[in-house]
């Protein structure tokens, strides 16, 4: 995976309105914590962490923070957003180890056309977007590639299934459903309408069947 170098400025004024100052100014409030440090206020160039974050490994991009007197390999783990414009308000970076295996988030991109799917007229539904995976912050891989080429209807593929590279595990239930094949909306309706009415014509003909049967004449007593 591709490593990203962040300059950041220790010692900043903690603080709302210090953070306001900050942002106005281009620059990020941040903390780094992690392996027994005591939280430490950063600022970062907004500029720069975007460029940062904004690479194929996303939120797991490894990050070595140059503070001056020191560096830190870390990752970015919490964003916080602002609800309307959607930039950076504030970053948390954790620090991490080459070889510890460590949880992440990777999303899930599937890849190929689902021809038979589509032939049929029906849906491909993708059911899970992201898998959490255990691994070396080195050997995270920025996407989990599922091939949905082969998916007809009725078919699904499972966690099971996925291809995970060497040295990435997972403790998602192997049969969760990452991505199905279905039967477009109107197809089901039709299939659902096709069904209550031979529900019915069923019902209806055992009905008819008990009517005939009570009205043939019986055997009456031999006097």
């Amino acid at each position: 995976m591709e490593e990203v170098a962040l300059a950041a400025e220790v010692g900043r004024t903690t603080g709302s309105a210090a953070a306001r100052r900050m942002r106005a100014a281009g620059k990020i409030p941040a903390v780094l914590y992690g392996h027994g440090i005591d939280p430490q206020p950063l600022a970062v160039d907004g500029r720069s962490l975007r460029l940062a974050l904004n690479r194929e490994a996303g939120l797991n991009a490894l990050i070595t923070l140059d503070t001056g007197d020191a560096r830190h390999l870390a990752m970015a783990r919490q964003l916080q957003r602002d609800p309307v414009r959607g930039t950076v308000r504030h970053v948390d970076f954790v620090i991490v180890r080459r070889d510890e295996i460590i949880a992440a988030e990777v999303p899930i991109r599937l890849e190929g056309e689902a021809e038979q799917v589509h032939r049929a007229d029906g849906l491909v539904e993708q059911q899970l977007f992201s898998l959490t995976v255990h691994a070396k912050p080195a050997a995270i891989p920025a996407a989990i590639e599922v091939d949905i080429s082969g998916l007809a209807i009725g078919d699904a593929i499972r966690v099971g299934d996925l291809k995970l590279p060497e040295g990435v595990t997972t403790d998602v239930d192997s049969e969760e459903t990452v991505v199905a094949g279905q039967a477009s909306r109107v197809a089901a309706d039709i299939e659902a309408e096709e069904a209550e009415g031979a529900e019915a014509a069923a019902v209806e003909g055992t009905a008819r069947d008990e009517v005939v049967g009570e009205s043939e004449p019986g055997g009456g007593e031999e006097g």
